[in-house]
């Protein structure tokens, strides 16, 4: 009989509390109906599992190979969508650009340039999706010719993730829409919209850079509030950046003792919700409770949105 699947850290029985919540929960109310408060959790959820799917990719959740195919495989059917996307989008383009001028879906290269307002936040996983799925795309082309293997293994999670959308559609349109594609199209706008909420504002030209002043971290912005302990510390994210194979864990400590302190003051915000509500609802018609751009020659300005 081989051997039980070991976490690599004890931590990430939350994640998996999170993988299992999800689909008991749309199950439950597939067959029992729709309950607001369960509706709610669920939505939750599905911005738990983009952050898992984001761990995940950076540092493996089992020590064992099979283990980890299967989690993929899982993920991929809550994310509703295939886990492979993140290594061209994510690993070969963010984190190697770190939001410069290469990054493709840097915030500031849309129409308006360098925005941080609720339009620009709205449209960004549309924009940032026209742009991802091409990179994805040439990915895959040069993945099937350098590694048949791996790239079957791609189309695998396609096949699962559209196979389960038919066969959810076909037993029940109606429920299939309320308690699986719509969440998982909410929690698909968050993976993406994510960039735009981390990045808007802070300065693409650090991330560019290869020296080390306090300057070249104020490419991202973090944020120190609840949503850390609830979804992974994906708040905080320069740690993140400069430490990408780390455990989620140890962000926290990293944050406070090497990274807080180096970047601008605007760049260290607290809850995500406070600051959504002062720069997206109160920004739209107080000024001064706008963010200011750290690319002064690329800022707009915010009375033109």
């Amino acid at each position: 009989m081989p051997p039980l699947p070991r976490l690599r850290h004890a931590r990430d029985c939350q994640s998996l509390a999170y993988l299992a919540a999800l689909p008991a929960l749309a199950a439950w109310q597939w067959g029992h109906g729709f309950q607001w408060p369960l509706y709610a959790l669920m939505l939750f959820l599905t911005l738990g599992i983009g952050v898992i799917h984001h761990n995940h990719t950076h540092r493996r959740l089992w020590r064992g190979r099979w283990a980890n195919r299967l989690t993929d495989f899982a993920i991929t059917l809550l994310q509703g969508h295939p886990t492979f996307v993140f290594w061209p989008t994510h690993v070969a383009n963010h984190h190697r650009y770190r939001h410069g001028e290469n990054d493709v879906a840097r915030t500031y290269r849309f129409r308006g340039g360098d925005t941080n307002h609720l339009s620009g936040y709205l449209l960004h996983p549309l924009q940032a999706v026209g742009v991802l799925y091409p990179t994805i795309l040439v990915w895959l082309g040069a993945l099937r010719r350098r590694s048949p293997g791996a790239f079957r293994y791609c189309l695998a999670q396609y096949g699962l993730w559209l196979g389960a959308w038919a066969l959810l559609l076909a037993i029940d349109w109606r429920r299939a829409l309320l308690f699986v594609i719509v969440p998982q199209l909410h929690g698909l706008h968050w993976l993406l919209a994510t960039n735009y909420l981390q990045h808007a504002h802070a300065d693409g030209r650090a991330g560019a850079r290869g020296d080390t002043p306090v300057s070249a971290l104020n490419y991202a912005r973090n944020f120190e509030g609840w949503v850390n302990p609830l979804l992974f510390n994906i708040g905080l994210h320069t740690a993140h950046h400069e430490n990408p194979h780390v455990h989620w864990s140890e962000l926290t400590r990293l944050h406070r003792e090497h990274y807080r302190a180096r970047v601008v003051p605007a760049l260290n915000e607290g809850g995500l919700v406070p600051y959504m509500l002062r720069v997206f609802v109160l920004g739209a018609v107080v000024p001064r409770f706008r963010s200011r751009a750290l690319m002064p020659s690329m800022s707009v300005d915010p009375s033109h949105h």
